[in-house]
């Protein structure tokens, strides 16, 4: 299982939020490529980037702290937030993404993820952002009306990634992993799932390795992690 920290970017700084609602931010660091650089020092493989702003917008917004985490480390980094087009896409890429998150596009242009995942092979992830049931779109603020493993089957088979599974009504709540959320949508699809929304502590990415049935491939590690509900250590050690 590789884990994910997460650097959620309102406004130019890495926050958290809860539940999508970005009324409710805590600012953990103004400088988001140091905090990159922290997770990235601390061992981990991977950063999970989110442009809350733009996730609303449906445009980059803080690109500038975006390419500073870019700049600031060599391990790869996945990226979501605003991206809706083909060009976008590509610009991140080109910018050293190594993995694009497509979400609201997904839901409603799903060609357009295809073709992506047709583009750049293997750097192409799909959001699928859970709320009691029904996948949320526009950074959280909409319903689409569409299940999440409907909406996760339409990329069987299309070269997609992995898909990022986030249970909405866990999400920066510290409420503990709902293991069956993510555990349904990984056995319905062949597509690796990573795991986020909720994590409370090192026992979350335990359970969620333990679960019978198809492996979860990732976690992504939010509010815990900067509040010492778990920490660097202890998570990559239950990993390893």
């Amino acid at each position: 299982m590789i884990l994910y920290p997460a650097i959620d970017l309102k406004d130019g700084q890495c926050v958290r939020v809860v539940r999508g609602d970005l009324a409710t931010a805590t600012v953990f660091n103004t400088e988001p490529a140091a905090q990159a650089r922290a997770w990235a020092d601390a061992g981990f493989g991977w950063l999970h980037v989110v442009d809350l702003n733009g996730s609303v917008a449906g445009r980059a917004i803080n690109s500038e702290a975006i390419e500073a985490i870019l700049e600031a480390v060599s391990i790869p980094v996945q990226l979501g937030g605003g991206i809706r087009t083909l060009a976008d896409v590509e610009a991140w890429i080109e910018a050293g993404v190594s993995r694009v998150i497509l979400g609201t596009a997904a839901v409603r242009d799903p060609e357009l993820v295809k073709a992506a995942a047709r583009q750049w092979p293997e750097q192409i992830a799909v959001s699928v952002d859970v709320r009691k049931g029904q996948v949320a779109v526009q950074g959280w603020t909409e319903d689409s009306g569409l299940d999440a493993i409907s909406v996760a089957k339409r990329f069987e088979d299309e070269g997609v990634s992995a898909l990022i599974v986030t249970d909405i009504d866990r999400d920066g709540a510290l409420l503990g992993f709902n293991t069956a959320v993510f555990g349904a949508i990984a056995d319905a699809v062949t597509i690796p799932v990573i795991a986020a929304g909720g994590l409370a502590s090192v026992n979350d990415v335990i359970n969620l390795m333990a679960r019978a049935g198809t492996p979860i491939a990732g976690a992504v590690l939010g509010r815990a992690l900067y509040t010492g509900g778990i920490t660097p250590r202890e998570a990559l050690a239950a990993v390893a």
